[in-house]
């Protein structure tokens, strides 16, 4: 009965970014397999805002990205915020979008240069800040650093000449398909393989990722990266019986989610256990695993 209902809200980021499509599509996924669940998406800030958003309880659910989900439950910069996972989302390798016919061919050559490295609140930017630390470089000292209000914003200018590139990450990631998907095409530059060495050195919590072969147009080898999962997080107090149905109906219906959403591939059950321990997994999403048989009572 619609009196018995619950209505759960998702926090997602600013439009044109891979946040809203993800949280799109997990909205009707979970809609569709639980008829007393309702999702509703609000769009965010991105990452940075979700966090304290959700600590206040101001919203149920929020998309955020690894390394923002590290530095919450770690307390650094912040108290430690108490939060859990309700799912993982998807790997996130971050790399840098060009034109194709951009003369620049490594992250140095960046230097000095306008780069856009996403929306204000994303945890993309965070994620350049510990990769380019790693290299020894600095967003603000090494570049010309661009912040967006709208994620949507940032290929049109690499694409008319006002930025040399575009930070990102994932597979599937709207930025770097409307880059390659344009007439001029795009070319790719990440960390070298010292490079990555280096930052996996320093910052341990990140991982190395690859985007396979033809993940986007004109892309036809892999491209090894590097960077972190996201997560699906919960608010503190999220009742345990409504956690336990959100997982129930997002990882019953994984098959439903992937043709709605390339990407959400990864949104798996396995993928979360891997990714996370039991103490990060919010109690209704650990009874929910334990029932279906896939984490040991």
């Amino acid at each position: 009965m619609a009196s018995d209902k619950v209505f759960v809200t998702l926090g997602t980021a600013t439009p044109g970014g891979g946040f809203p499509v993800y949280g799109q599509a997990v909205t009707e996924t979970i809609n569709a397999a639980d008829a007393t669940l309702e999702l509703r998406q609000q769009n965010t800030q991105g990452s940075t805002e979700n966090v304290p958003l959700l600590d206040a309880g101001k919203i149920d659910l929020g998309l955020v990205t690894g390394e923002v989900v590290y530095e919450a439950l770690a307390g650094i910069g912040r108290p430690k915020a108490d939060l859990r996972v309700l799912s993982a989302m998807y790997s996130s390798p971050g790399m840098f979008v060009l034109r194709a016919d951009s003369p620049a061919r490594s992250i140095e050559d960046l230097k000095g240069k306008p780069v856009v490295f996403g929306a204000k609140g994303s945890g993309l930017v965070v994620l350049a800040r510990y990769v380019l630390d790693g290299l020894g470089l600095d967003i603000e000292r090494d570049f010309k650093a661009v912040y967006l209000d709208r994620a949507g914003d940032g290929p049109k200018m690499v694409l008319e000449g006002e930025a040399a590139a575009l930070w990102g990450g994932g597979i599937g990631w709207p930025g770097f398909r409307a880059m390659a998907e344009s007439a001029v095409g795009a070319r790719f530059i990440v960390p070298d393989a010292d490079g990555i060495r280096r930052i996996l050195a320093k910052h341990r919590f990140l991982r190395a990722l690859t985007v396979p072969a033809n993940s986007y147009p004109g892309q036809s080898e892999p491209i090894a990266s590097l960077g972190s999962w996201s997560f699906i997080m919960a608010r503190p107090g999220l009742d345990e019986s409504v956690a336990y149905r959100l997982a129930k109906a997002l990882h019953r219906s994984e098959a439903q989610l992937a043709q709605r959403l390339a990407q959400a591939r990864e949104t798996t059950a396995s993928n979360t256990i891997a990714a996370a321990t039991s103490e990060q997994l919010h109690p209704g999403v650990l009874r929910y695993f334990r029932a279906a048989g896939l984490i040991k009572p």
